[in-house]
């Protein structure tokens, strides 16, 4: 009978490792800020997080899982293994130190920093960008960030104040679209948005008091071009100076008695309304601004 620990590396310390096991005390500091910025790392927590990590080839550094989750999760501990990953067993006590979660899924892997510079991001070519201008709540964060995704976006941007990309809440409310796109950290708002405009995308800043609507932009077909959507923070929007310099002031209507959108939801409808539009084929849009004019 095949053992448990049969097709996965483990760590050659006998014993599953404890809250006070040196590596896990390691890892459990990157729940800090300081401490991942200083090493470049992060943790992903849960199946769904780690199989997304261990898809993106050098992102993952070390599995911890208990001795029942790795064996539940068997396909992702031997896919660790196949890429030369330490997986590590260890107490629930150890995972529950490392997790942020009140019930745990007993995975947790460390991973490498995965942000990439402005114009990398840029070199691509990608036809829609969020950008989150000093939103500070990392559930709202990762929230937006797993939508881009779902919506074809290129690159997230988390511009000036921004909260961390790599924070544990972010990491989870992303569900994994963290390591699908192209995140850009950018310390000046501004110079990211004029490097947006200088690569052909055109800029649009959202705000409940936008001179221009969702609505008859789309009508209009001003969202069939490549565009970075500004999105600021649930409390105070977007600050002034980056309202002004983009290319247009967009506010969602409002059809019911609804006094707004939260963030989350406002970028969904925005992010939505561009990738429908930039999924229309040329010729029909052509033909249905022919018919229109006849």
């Amino acid at each position: 009978m095949q053992s448990p620990s049969q097709g996965r590396r483990l760590d050659a310390v006998p014993g599953p490792f404890t809250p006070r096991t040196p590596r896990v005390v390691a890892a459990r500091r990157l729940q800090r800020r300081r401490d991942r910025e200083q090493t470049g790392r992060f943790l992903a927590e849960g199946p769904q997080a780690v199989r997304e990590a261990l898809a993106r080839t050098g992102t993952v550094v070390e599995l911890f899982g208990t001795p029942a989750a790795l064996d539940r999760y068997a396909d992702l501990a031997a896919g660790a293994a196949r890429a030369d990953v330490p997986v590590s067993e260890v107490t629930d006590d150890a995972l529950a130190a490392l997790a942020e979660t009140v019930t745990p899924q007993g995975l947790v892997a460390v991973c490498r920093h995965l942000h990439v510079p402005m114009d990398e991001a840029l070199a691509r070519g990608p036809r829609l960008v969020a950008v989150l201008a000093g939103i500070r709540d990392p559930g709202n964060a990762g929230t937006v960030l797993r939508t881009a995704d779902a919506a074809g976006a290129g690159a997230v941007v988390f511009a000036g104040e921004a909260v961390d990309p790599y924070n544990g809440k972010c990491v989870r409310a992303s569900a994994g679209s963290l390591f699908h796109v192209d995140v850009v950290r950018a310390a000046d708002p501004l110079a990211a948005v004029e490097a947006l405009r200088a690569a052909g995308l055109t800029v649009l800043a959202t705000t409940g008091y936008g001179d221009s609507d969702l609505d008859d932009l789309a009508d209009a077909g001003r969202l069939a071009a490549p565009t970075a959507w500004l999105f600021g923070s649930e409390a105070h929007g977007l600050p002034e100076d980056l309202t002004t310099v983009a290319d247009a002031r967009v506010r969602v209507p409002l059809h019911g008695r609804a006094e707004s959108l939260n963030l989350a939801a406002a970028a969904a409808v925005c992010l939505y309304s561009s990738a429908r539009a930039l999924r229309v084929p040329r010729g029909t849009r052509e033909t249905a601004g022919e018919s229109a004019s006849s």
